[in-house]
């Protein structure tokens, strides 16, 4: 559960609780109670009026919860905030190492539509595939992050952290699979541990499924989605596997061969997002006197480009060490491979490296040469990055670095959970599923017929939550109640998390981050009537700052 969805289960039980235990509800709030509310009786000797029970208590907790509101919305959420997984303290932190895309350097929108018509184009000239899905455009509203792909079934969808998929987000091309037809699928809606995708998110060595976990696996997923949808329509036969794999080496294909890296170096301004804050983070670290690197797998004149833009021509004297093409994750695993050293003019020398020497670019090298050469080992590293797995995975796992993940869509979606609409409508899903869990007791047909009503109008309102975020695929962080695959490797991985690394500049270089102690089932009674605790960085708190 997130901060701002536990706060509000919180408040909507604390509130509701006096309504499910069947008085009046003001006692809870300090005011006297009439008493407990029993079955109505219409007379003497006559069968309780369960229908006119349950709705009265359906009434007076939709009452609690709309006074509840109000307080929610006076403790917002702060979108620049970070969030602690695991306790860290940068008073411990000597040196800092970076990703370059989607970390020290954002995006515009208009990327993301280059990737796809790229990639689409390769698919026709080089693939051989109809000339017709170039109608097909891009729909930066259709995919998120997270997601798994089934490759020989060909469809896209989420699933959770106990390897549950969420129905309603089954999508083969651009149509929703009805719940029914998955079911049938799966035999359930279960994804068995040996179909799920390999460590690192792809589908090898028998594993059916992918996950894009890549900020730049959004056009990807789409591209897929829409080649799929237009085999579909026309009802040609096709074989899901060679798509999945045409659409995969187009992708690589736009990246490999140079269409993105020259399409950005030649209209910098169109597709880079210009952050003097990236700056102002490093120059910091840099006046505390901290030491930082650069691992990059992109390549060296876009690198170069791309923080002269951002940062200043002098970026390079920022940097202790800069790597790029590393090939990560490879970079973190395989020995075999020496780092070489680029000229200015991009040429690699043959020279032996016996030092990484700062103002110098180094391409490839392994994670094990950097320890030998440069010493910098253990949780007095951290380093960010945007992807789970090829970033932070192998760091955090094999070599005790500390880890901090970048999540752009981190400050969106915080900025939907602070809306009033999102806080009265979780707070009242809350209240109506803890309505559901106590008054399931009355078994008689009557009482029944209540409660299917209430299951309905939760399902409905379980679907408006979803459609706040994504009207396909919901949040990037839980399904209908439980966490995310993506946040379940998110919180494995990374010891603290953020929208970006500006939001570095909030803090203290000895600032020490401490995760909430979030109840485990067992510890928090149902419906309990404790206040509600502190549960996330909060907006008024950084204003006041």
């Amino acid at each position: 559960m997130t901060m701002a969805a536990a706060a509000v289960a919180r408040g909507a039980r604390a509130r509701a609780a006096a309504a499910l235990r069947g008085g009046c509800g003001t006692a809870a709030r300090g005011r006297p109670c009439a008493g407990p509310a029993r079955p109505l009786c219409t007379a003497p000797g006559t069968a309780p009026d369960m229908k006119g029970y349950l709705w009265e208590r359906y009434r007076e907790a939709k009452r609690s919860t709309d006074e509840l509101v109000p307080s929610i919305m006076s403790n917002l959420l702060n979108p620049d905030a970070i969030f602690s997984n695991n306790e860290m303290s940068l008073s411990d932190i000597e040196i800092y190492g970076f990703d370059y895309d989607y970390t020290l350097v954002f995006y515009s929108k208009h990327l993301h539509t280059l990737i796809f018509n790229a990639a689409r184009d390769l698919l026709i000239n080089e693939h051989r595939y109809p000339a017709e899905i170039r109608k097909y455009e891009y729909d930066p509203n259709f995919a998120i992050r997270g997601l798994h792909y089934d490759v020989q079934r060909a469809v896209l969808m989420k699933i959770d952290a106990f390897h549950y998929i969420q129905l309603g987000t089954v999508y083969r091309g651009l149509s929703v699979v009805p719940d029914e037809e998955v079911i049938e699928m799966y035999e359930g809606s279960h994804v068995p541990l040996e179909q799920m995708s390999d460590f690192y998110g792809k589908s090898s060595h028998g594993n059916t499924m992918k996950q894009f976990m890549d900020i730049f696996s959004l056009p990807e997923m789409t591209l897929l989605s829409c080649v799929n949808e237009y085999f579909l329509k026309n009802n040609i036969d096709y074989e899901p596997v060679h798509l999945y794999k045409d659409v995969k080496d187009s992708i690589r294909d736009v990246h490999i061969k140079g269409i993105m890296y020259r399409a950005i170096e030649a209209d910098i301004e169109k597709y880079i997002c210009y952050a003097e804050q990236t700056r102002a983070v490093l120059a910091k670290l840099a006046d505390h006197g901290k030491k930082m690197f650069l691992i990059t797998n992109s390549p060296s004149s876009f690198v170069d480009k791309g923080m002269r833009y951002i940062v200043g021509k002098d970026w390079r004297d920022l940097f202790d060490v800069v790597i790029v093409q590393a090939e990560k994750p490879n970079f973190f695993n395989d020995k075999r491979r020496p780092f070489r050293k680029m000229n200015e003019k991009g040429v690699l020398l043959w020279d032996k490296i016996h030092k990484l020497q700062k103002g110098q670019i180094y391409k490839q090298g392994n994670l094990y040469e950097f320890l030998k050469l440069t010493g910098w080992r253990g949780s007095r590293v951290l380093y960010f990055g945007d992807h789970i797995y090829s970033d932070l995975a192998d760091l955090t796992l094999k070599h005790g670095w500390r880890t901090g993940a970048i999540i752009p869509e981190l400050r969106s979606e915080l900025r939907i959970m602070n809306t009033e609409q999102y806080i009265q409508t979780v707070a009242w899903l809350q209240t109506l599923t803890g309505l559901l869990e106590q008054m399931q007791v009355h078994r008689d047909a009557e009482s029944q017929l209540v409660l299917q009503e209430w299951k309905k109008e939760r399902k409905e309102m379980r679907e408006m939550t979803k459609s706040f975020f994504n009207a396909q695929f919901g949040s990037l962080f839980r399904t209908d109640q439980n966490p995310t695959y993506f946040l379940r490797r998110l919180s494995r991985f990374a010891d603290i998390y953020m929208a970006s690394l500006s939001c570095l500049l909030n803090y203290d270089v000895s600032h020490t981050f401490y995760p909430r102690r979030t109840p485990l089932q067992h510890e928090l009674p149902a419906w309990s009537e404790r206040p509600p605790t502190f549960g996330a960085p909060l907006l008024q708190e950084a204003q006041a700052k």
